[in-house]
């Protein structure tokens, strides 16, 4: 049975980026600083010293990299606008150059026949609004707002498909809990006040984006919804608390207007809540066309054993988890140190279809690093390409389930700028050489490539 069995045939299949991760360019054509230059540049925050100044260089191969989706026959692109490159100081006047350099590539997807997908919010947030309280205050959540007005206005007409953040979760708890990831706060009641804003700041470019681009548009928001359960002789209902600072912290308020009681009550030593306004919540609950998930390992969780030391470990990110751990992976692991789980994302899929029946979900990335070995020009990647077939086929099984999912990204199109971790870990169908900036289809872009055309070929 093939990978695809039982999907739709309108189904979209398409690759994701983000714009600090691929485009380079930092100081170009007027373009500001955001939090991850800064973070960048700051010495011992990144793997080797490794900045995304130059990335993959797509802001001056974009062209070469519109032709190679095209090539690989995508249904859809999911890309991430920078908002510095917008604003550069993240309000006031737009950046016209900036603005260019997104028609063109609005532009020339469509012209290949691709869906652009943009998400407003991959992390950059302008340096100069961070000086301010960042995501820690609340005028941030209304200075996205105005930014999604201009992205609307300058690419509405032609766009249709838009998300409002991506992995919120990362933004608040590895920003602002574990520090791991800009602007390298360490502080779990920060991370929460962090959280909150972010949910503001969707909610309300939600508002924007309905008011801005018509009916037609679909409007949605990507969460890396974690898939968690409980070890089999764990005696605490640990998943249940990694659960609702992790999961429930966002889809509660986004998409039942309320704060789980169980996550006020988990976190009460550390924050009153107190600056969840009257009105927020309301600003917050706005309806969605899709759901995005992210997906690409799972976790057990269990009691910290006794006389082991909360350290600097994963639960970092789950304040008021101290107590627990993330039992170690068993192998076979991806090069991110991930378990390889697909029942897990099945179940996870099947799980938020039934507690959000009528909300479509979207794949918005899916994928794994993996060593890749170049021969005489040919870069192998089985690991890759038996990841995302066992994935695929995970969607394929949901679906067949009774679960509405319209779609599926793979993580990623290019190798890429890999957050803190640098250069040293490669996602994408494509390999990027990151001296010469040279483009290579991998065996699994070839792969997918042909997935795609057979599933065509059948269903449509």
């Amino acid at each position: 049975m093939p990978p695809t069995s039982g999907l739709p045939a309108n189904f979209l299949f398409g690759a994701a980026t983000a714009a600090y991760q691929i485009e380079g360019a930092a100081t170009e054509d007027g373009r500001g600083a955001s939090i991850w230059d800064v973070f960048s540049h700051t010495p011992g925050k990144t793997l080797g010293g490794d900045t995304g100044d130059r990335a993959t260089d797509h802001y001056h191969r974009y062209s070469e990299d519109l032709e190679l989706i095209a090539d690989l026959g995508l249904d859809a692109y999911r890309f991430s606008v920078a908002w510095p490159r917008i604003q550069p100081t993240g309000s006031g006047a737009v950046n016209s150059a900036g603005v260019d350099f997104y028609d063109r590539l609005v532009d020339g997807l469509l012209e290949r026949g691709v869906e652009p997908v943009v998400t407003l919010y991959h992390w950059d947030l302008p340096q100069a609004l961070q000086e301010q309280g960042g995501w820690l205050s609340r005028e941030t959540a209304f200075r996205f707002a105005d930014y999604a007005r201009e992205v609307a206005a300058a690419l509405g007409d032609r766009v249709h498909s838009w998300t409002t953040l991506n992995e919120p979760w990362c933004s608040a708890f590895l920003g602002h809990a574990t520090g791991e990831m800009a602007p390298g706060i360490r502080d779990g009641a920060s991370a929460l006040r962090a959280a909150h804003h972010l949910n503001l700041a969707h909610g309300l470019a939600v508002q924007t984006l309905r008011g801005a681009t018509g009916p037609a548009s679909t409007v949605s928001v990507t969460l890396n919804v974690h898939a968690l359960r409980d070890a089999p002789d764990s005696p605490v209902d640990g998943a249940r608390r990694v659960d609702a600072v992790g999961n429930r912290v966002f889809t509660g308020p986004m998409l039942r207007g309320e704060y789980p009681a169980d996550l006020l009550a988990d976190t009460a030593s550390l924050t009153d809540w107190s600056f969840v306004l009257d009105g927020d919540l309301e600003q917050i609950a706005q309806p969605l066309d899709t759901l995005g998930v992210n997906y690409y390992h799972s976790e057990v969780v269990e009691p910290r054993p006794p006389g082991e030391a909360p350290g600097p470990d994963a639960m970092a990110a789950f304040p008021g988890c101290d107590d627990l751990r993330f039992r170690p992976y068993e192998p076979p692991l991806t090069d991110m140190g991930w378990n390889i789980d697909p029942d897990a994302f099945e179940e996870l899929l099947v799980g938020l279809h039934a507690e959000f029946p009528d909300l479509p979900l979207v794949v918005t990335e899916n994928g794994a690093a993996f060593p890749d070995l170049e021969i005489d020009g040919r870069v192998r990647d089985d690991d890759r390409i038996s990841y995302l077939a066992s994935h695929i086929a995970a969607v394929s099984r949901a679906v067949r389930r009774g679960v509405d999912v319209r779609g599926y990204f793979a993580w990623s199109l290019l190798d890429n700028f890999e957050w803190a971790l640098g250069y040293s870990k490669r996602f994408g169908l494509i390999r990027v050489d990151y001296d010469s900036f040279e483009r290579t289809v991998k065996d699994s872009g070839h792969w997918y490539r042909r997935l795609i055309a057979e599933f065509k070929a059948v269903s449509r």
